[in-house]
């Protein structure tokens, strides 16, 4: 099997392709990165399994080339809003299996509508396989399954929980941070009232979580706000959200983003003070036990045997065994899930998101135990158990 790795040396590939680098059944592995240089010094970091090119996306000759030469693709190149939807119709056109951490809501739907096309060439793919959406994504669908009924689905995670990736090979504003900018400025899609619709972002709300009580947070748009009506058709409600460990953080952000949408500063501007803020910041730890919401959870609301009932599951902070970066972080599921496709544990085809029912939870989770990140299993609150 032969994966090719777009940005497999930049901020978040690079620790998907230190994961994937002894898995037995690759032959090959393919960095391709639009700094050539920077792809053949880390591709030289492993054996002769591991070779480098150099690749512009938006070359469309030489990408097609590309994915023609190699089984599965694993796409880090962001932000997806620009690149997300022309290179997964690329993977499927050229017969070559799909994985990204695509983590804006815009591409989404795009993506999620070719699933059909990918179906009729019997391809998979699997979009948003990273921290938020995927991890969430995945703790999400734990919680709905512990209710008989849902209504409402809310994944979410701590601005300041995950240090930022310390290695990249990207040159230039950081592709995070410009995903953020636009996540977070103007209007964004969440699915309210069973109807999917347009409101500002950063919007302010209370998130009622089981055995920690109610907390404000801060409206983030995000696939998950998609993926999860796509999939589940029933539920009436589904956003993610966002929030700082301290409400300073959120104020900070707020302030950038008016200057940035008033045209007084440029995206770059604000994108490169906030990676310069992100680097400086002091953050918790996840294994910090506060009284606060999660660092990231998957929290379901609905009804358990007759009466209303919410399930709130993230990581079980007593067992997470270190400190994590967001490059790990994202990367890691990302790995993951080609692990899971090359175990003929993820066979379906179409394009379907973490929660979409070609992953399942349980097999992810002990990958992601075996992986060394945590010893443990997940912490799930049940309302009905408080």
């Amino acid at each position: 099997m032969k994966v090719l790795c777009l940005g497999g040396s930049g901020g978040m590939g690079r620790y998907t392709t230190k994961a994937i680098v002894n898995f037995e059944e690759l032959e090959t592995i393919t960095i391709a990165d639009l700094n050539k240089d920077a792809a053949e010094e880390f591709a030289n970091s492993f054996d002769a399994k591991v070779q480098a090119i150099g690749l512009d996306v938006t070359d469309n000759k030489k990408l097609v080339e590309a994915l023609q030469n190699h089984d599965v693709v694993l796409n880090t190149t962001g932000p997806f809003f620009m690149y997300g939807v022309p290179i997964l119709k690329a993977a499927i056109e050229n017969n070559c299996h799909y994985i990204d951490i695509c983590d804006d809501w815009e591409p989404t739907e795009e993506m999620l509508e070719l699933d059909s096309y990918a179906k009729d060439a019997e391809i998979t793919a699997i979009i948003g396989l990273g921290a938020s959406p995927g991890i969430t994504n995945l703790m999400g669908l734990v919680a709905m399954e512990e209710l008989d009924s849902v209504d409402t689905v809310i994944t979410g995670w701590d601005l300041s929980s995950v240090n930022p990736a310390e290695e990249s090979s990207q040159i230039g504003t950081n592709a995070a941070m410009i995903h953020g900018i636009q996540q977070m400025t103007g209007k964004i899609k969440i699915f309210e009232d069973g109807q999917l619709h347009m409101i500002q972002s950063l919007k302010r709300i209370n998130i009622n979580y089981p055995g920690k009580g109610i907390y404000q947070a801060n409206i983030f748009g995000h696939p998950e706000a998609i993926s999860f009506p796509h999939h589940f058709p029933k539920i009436k409600n589904a956003m993610n959200v966002a929030h700082g460990s301290k409400k300073i953080d959120i104020y900070i952000i707020k302030i950038f983003l008016w200057l940035t949408e008033k045209n007084i500063i440029s995206t770059d501007t604000a994108a490169n003070f906030f990676h310069w803020l992100e680097t400086k910041s002091n953050r918790p730890s996840f294994r910090d036990k506060r009284e606060v919401l999660p660092a990231i959870y998957g929290l379901a609301h609905g009804m358990k045997n007759g009466n209303i009932a919410s399930v709130g599951v993230t990581f079980n902070t007593n067992d997470l065994a270190r400190e994590t970066s967001m490059g790990e972080a994202t990367g890691h599921p990302l790995a993951l899930g080609l692990k899971l496709f090359l175990q003929g544990k993820i066979y379906k085809s179409g394009v379907f998101a973490p929660e979409g029912g070609a992953i399942n939870a349980k097999d992810f989770f002990s990958a992601y135990a075996e992986l060394g990140e945590l010893d443990g299993g997940l912490d799930i609150s049940r309302s009905w158990e408080i």
